[in-house]
């Protein structure tokens, strides 16, 4: 779901080549993907269905109380043994820009063109002015939030990074994985 890169194996190491099959998920229809389906009501999807839910760049254009019935969602369609990968604009990182007087310098650049921090806070304004209005961000993450909402919707583990373009990447895992190290398992919210 979303915009996320196509190399999926550099995003988490089960996701080996030739060995996952990829499903799309999309509300808009017009885009051809194999599930239509709302974020917030995967009913179409059964339970414990997939291994993995990557979603990308999405959860931000949600209203606030859509959020956990999306995250709930993402739970109830993994197996036993699965996974959900979330990134999102770091509203805290983009804070500290704003707080610096930097609202419309250029944070980074995107294949959509120059990200600022108002373009993360309230959507990319290119798309917006356009009329896509699906861009506007309507809720907001730091990795603090962003770890609690994902434990709150039944997750066992959450971790949460930050990378040098101002998001959050976030792994969850339905139950706590055997791969995790010590130091991983104390720093990871767990339920």
């Amino acid at each position: 779901m979303g915009c996320g890169p196509k190399q999926a194996g550099k995003l988490h190491p089960s996701f080996k080549p030739a060995e996952w099959h990829e499903l799309r998920l999309d509300i808009n229809p017009a885009v051809e993907p194999d599930i239509v389906a709302s974020m917030t009501n995967l009913s179409s999807i059964p339970s414990a269905s997939f291994d993995a839910v990557w979603s990308s760049h999405n959860l931000e254009h949600l209203e606030a109380h859509e959020v956990p019935l999306a995250l709930q969602e993402f739970r109830r369609v993994l197996n036993g043994a699965g996974f959900l990968l979330i990134t999102l604009p770091d509203l805290q990182r983009v804070a500290e820009l704003v707080a610096q007087d930097k609202l419309l310098e250029t944070a980074y650049l995107s294949p959509a063109g120059p990200i600022s921090p108002i373009d993360m806070i309230f959507g990319f304004r290119k798309a917006i002015a356009a009329g896509n209005h699906f861009m506007a961000h309507r809720t907001g993450f730091t990795a603090r939030s962003l770890g609690q909402a994902i434990v709150d919707a039944g997750f066992a583990v959450a971790r949460i990074k930050r990378d040098d373009h101002f998001n959050l990447w976030g792994t969850a895992y339905v139950t706590r994985p055997v791969e995790l190290s010590p130091s991983q398992a104390a720093a990871a919210p767990s339920a």
